[in-house]
């Protein structure tokens, strides 16, 4: 199963935020959108949930072209997408919002232990990390077939943040992350890489080839042009 952009295109009025991107994540799987600020990779994961329309291009699913599919249809056919702001329903208590997904929710509690005592709690009263292990304990529970997370860990302690990316890597779906930087947990995985940079592919290999291109980066920095040249 594969969920892919192709010449995907994305406009915010005037300004062109994806110039054409072509990427494709499939399952069972980790796929890695990097990128700074600005790169394109929060815009690349909303366009393959539906949130944002292509001005060009097309997002195809298991072989079908889904870009004119809206949103909320995705959604029902098993894309989740966690989004890194707003990501739980913040007037709801953490159990509430753990039943709008499953009434079972004791997946959840395995996952993050930790949320057992805040249960009774409002999830707008949470830390911006208690809020990630909520939003991402109810993309556990919805057993979906593509989950897209923007920044899964951020505001997480660092047993807290290896343990989300545990239980992604384990997932039995196609695993789309945003990330500044490539967590040092998924390091040593088979993990497919893209980074991003102004709306544009610059780079994508498996990590293991992203570590080698920026060590051979650095010491062409360290060394200098060739003289002979």
């Amino acid at each position: 199963m594969t969920i892919s952009l192709r010449h995907a295109r994305v406009r915010y009025g005037p300004l062109e935020a994806l110039h054409g991107i072509t990427l494709a994540a499939s399952a069972p799987g980790l796929t890695v959108l990097l990128g700074r600020n600005g790169s394109g990779r929060t815009t690349a994961l909303r366009a393959l949930a539906g949130t944002v329309p292509l001005s060009g291009g097309a997002v195809v699913w298991d072989g079908v072209d889904v870009t004119r599919v809206p949103a909320y249809e995705r959604a029902r056919r098993g894309l989740c997408l966690v989004p890194e702001r707003q990501a739980v329903f913040g007037s709801l208590t953490v159990r509430e919002n753990l039943e709008l997904t499953a009434p079972a929710y004791e997946l959840a509690l395995d996952a993050y232990p930790r949320l057992e005592r805040l249960l009774p709690r409002r999830a707008g009263t949470l830390s911006g990390g208690e809020q990630r292990m909520l939003a991402l304990s109810r993309a556990l529970l919805a057993r979906p077939r593509v989950v897209l997370v923007d920044e899964p860990a951020q505001g997480m302690s660092p047993a807290v943040a290896t343990r989300t990316y545990e239980l992604l890597a384990e997932l039995d779906a196609c695993v789309v992350l945003a990330e500044q930087r490539l967590p040092p947990v998924l390091r040593d995985r088979p993990v497919l890489v893209y980074e991003l940079r102004r709306g544009a592919v610059v780079f994508s290999g498996e990590a293991a080839e992203l570590r080698a291109s920026a060590e051979a980066a650095r010491r062409a920095r360290r060394t200098g042009p060739n003289p002979s040249e």
